[in-house]
């Protein structure tokens, strides 16, 4: 029997008495893509943080093709990549530098500049490939941290809000890059305030208020 790429068990998390994530278990297999909505509050990004690393949960783990993500972090997140609402970045590194140091990271620096080129190229930001972080708009800061995840290999994706602060052309490129993903294997997991994208992408859309997820 094939274990889920990815598998939460009794997952949770608490900010002394306020329970921002209650228990939670779920699976996500390759090639599915989940789409998590609810209202601001609901406890979406904490539950993303958890996920990703970010934040050490108050109980349960987290597994990735078998690793666990907080014992075998290293291993883990080489199978994984999180894009978050709000990407950190060098702030000494131009948009160019911050692909680089990724491939370097990774240890795929074979052709890396072809592959940053192209994915530059897609996403409107070659012409800022000299620029530093502070000098990008919001919409681009968020491109670039699409981009630094997408030029890397993985197995598991997480995105917090990924089209929140971009131009309808890109919304399109991006549901297509995530779609040829699935394609691949990947299993895809992002929260979303946009509907449609469940119909974009044709994902399954599960729910999640007051820190729960209530429906999926």
């Amino acid at each position: 029997m094939v274990s889920p790429l990815f598998q939460v068990k009794g997952l949770s998390r608490s900010f002394g008495k306020f329970q921002a994530v209650n228990p939670i278990d779920f699976n996500i297999n390759g090639t599915e893509i989940i789409i998590l909505t609810g209202p601001n509050g609901a406890g979406k990004t904490t539950l993303l943080h958890c996920l990703s690393g970010l934040l050490r949960p108050t109980s349960g783990y987290v597994l990735v093709e078998g690793y666990d993500l907080y014992r075998d972090d290293v291993e883990a997140k080489q199978r994984m990549a999180f894009v978050p609402d709000v990407p950190r970045f060098y702030q000494e590194l131009t948009t160019w530098e911050h692909l680089r140091f990724i491939c370097l990271a990774f240890e795929i620096l074979q052709g890396w500049e072809a592959r940053a080129e192209a994915i530059l190229i897609e996403f409107g930001l070659w012409e800022s490939r000299d620029m530093y972080p502070r000098q990008l708009s919001r919409g681009m800061r968020l491109k670039l941290g699409i981009c630094m995840a997408l030029i890397r290999p993985f197995q598991m994706l997480l995105m917090d809000e990924p089209t929140s602060a971009l131009d309808m052309e890109s919304v399109r490129l991006v549901c297509e890059k995530l779609s040829a993903l699935r394609s691949n294997g990947c299993g895809i997991l992002l929260t979303s305030h946009d509907i449609s994208m469940v119909e974009a992408l044709n994902g399954k859309c599960w729910q999640m208020e007051h820190g729960q997820v209530i429906s999926s």
